[in-house]
């Protein structure tokens, strides 16, 4: 995948302030939500940027997440249609664990609309909890949001920083949220541990009222649902 970015005088961009250690992060997500992917592209002297990304057939938005010098930070989307036969697969129930290989990820915390909340996944490997976490991007971990239905794309601020002096690396991960507003969203977790970045997926609901655990476990909300917003 290649792509340039243009500001607002019709230049291409080329002047970036880094966050996370990255002059811009690129994610992927396929319309029903798989295939999460989120990686670093390469830009050359004229502006524009390359990448690899896995991309089934269906449709795809892709997000260009950065900060411009001298600007706060931005984010803009693009859609991309991948030929070939599209099965699109249903969406995940509402869960409080994810399943990563040995791992497994829990998440503590409510989703709301129209107010930060606190979000807590703590990382487990086999049973046991994982206390030795490698920091990736500057973090122990990083979260994305996005909404059911438009993909809208929520910005997710880890808590404390590796080596501030009272960060843990693990099993605890901490972020704080604020959805704007009710609707099911995606989380995707990405967290490093031996060398190896892993990607826990989550679906929550955010709804003005706490849930009852459990009351929405088995329940696999459709792509039509009121909740979402429209364009």
């Amino acid at each position: 995948v290649t792509f340039r970015l243009i500001g607002p005088d019709g230049k291409v961009l080329t002047e970036f302030s880094p966050a996370h250690e990255q002059d811009l992060h690129l994610l992927a997500v396929r319309r029903d939500t798989t295939g999460f992917q989120h990686v670093h592209p390469v830009m050359d002297e004229s502006g524009t940027w390359s990448v690899d990304l896995d991309l089934t057939p269906g449709d795809w938005r892709i997000f260009a997440d950065f900060r411009p010098t001298g600007h706060g930070p931005m984010t803009l989307g693009i859609d991309a249609s991948v030929p070939g036969q599209y099965e699109p697969q249903p969406l995940p129930a509402v869960t409080r664990t994810a399943q990563v290989g040995e791992y497994t990820v829990t998440l503590d915390g409510e989703l709301l609309p129209g107010e930060p909340s606190e979000l807590t996944l703590s990382v487990s490997r086999n049973g046991r909890l994982v206390t030795d976490l490698q920091p990736y991007l500057a973090a122990y971990g990083h979260l994305v949001a996005l909404r059911v239905g438009d993909l809208g794309y929520l910005h997710v601020h880890p808590e404390g920083e590796p080596g501030d002096g009272s960060t843990a690396p693990g099993p605890e991960i901490l972020f704080v949220a604020a959805a704007p507003s009710a609707g099911f969203y995606r989380l995707y977790l990405d967290f490093q541990h031996e060398g190896l970045v892993r990607t826990a997926e989550f679906t929550v609901q955010a709804t003005r009222t706490a849930q009852v655990p459990g009351a929405t476990s088995g329940s696999t909300p459709g792509h039509d649902d009121d909740v979402h917003s429209h364009h």
